[in-house]
């Protein structure tokens, strides 16, 4: 099939075009069908070049730079970036992630998630929802990620096995921030019972 160029011909079409936009170039068929459109339009708008099917419901505008953070967390909408993703997104390490890694809230499948080489932890419904925020992502768009408190207590966490230096870099630039919030620390390692860890590392830090 030859992609033609043409001028979107439908109000529909022109509606989510406009929708894209303001949507720094992406959008999704749940996002059409919310806004009371047909989803053949996003057929036809493919099939002469004025959006780009990405993956599975999600569509680009042609000149919009692929935000792998952003496009994860449109198709896998429970997960919050965490661990060391959390940490890259912070500022808080200089190493990019080899895999990104989220968090998903437990009875959540994560055999989709595993099959895009992403690292998907599980923690109980309470601790799932503890720190949640937003962050931008290298790209500029809004991602779901967990706090540096809540970051650093999973990071502690003996089942994640962390990188040592990675964590005791994280912690030297945490105990030396102007925003950190030790109380908010203590309550999240209470919490995620990595109190004793915590603590220790504060005694030495601060």
């Amino acid at each position: 099939m030859n992609v033609q160029s043409r001028q979107p011909k439908t109000e529909d079409e022109t509606k989510i075009l406009h929708m894209a936009e303001t949507q720094n170039g992406v959008i999704t068929s749940t996002q059409v069908t919310q806004a009371g459109i047909p989803r053949r339009s996003l057929t036809s708008l493919v099939h002469y070049g004025q959006l780009v099917r990405v993956e599975r419901g999600i569509y680009t505008l042609p000149e919009t730079w692929e935000d792998e953070l952003y496009l994860l967390q449109l198709r896998f909408s429970r997960g919050i970036f965490s661990h060391e993703t959390a940490l890259y997104l912070h500022a808080m390490t200089d190493r990019t992630p080899a895999r990104y890694t989220m968090t998903f809230p437990f009875g959540y499948n994560p055999g989709n998630v595993l099959k895009r080489g992403v690292m998907a932890k599980v923690t109980s419904e309470e601790t799932y929802l503890l720190g949640i925020m937003t962050l931008p992502s290298p790209s500029g768009n809004s991602l779901k990620v967990y706090d540096i408190e809540r970051t650093l207590c999973d990071m502690a966490r003996t089942r994640h096995k962390a990188d040592i230096q990675v964590l005791n870099e994280a912690m030297r630039m945490y105990a030396g921030s102007r925003d950190k919030n030790i109380s908010r620390l203590m309550q999240y390692a209470k919490r995620l019972r990595v109190t004793s860890k915590i603590q220790t590392y504060l005694e030495i830090l601060l």
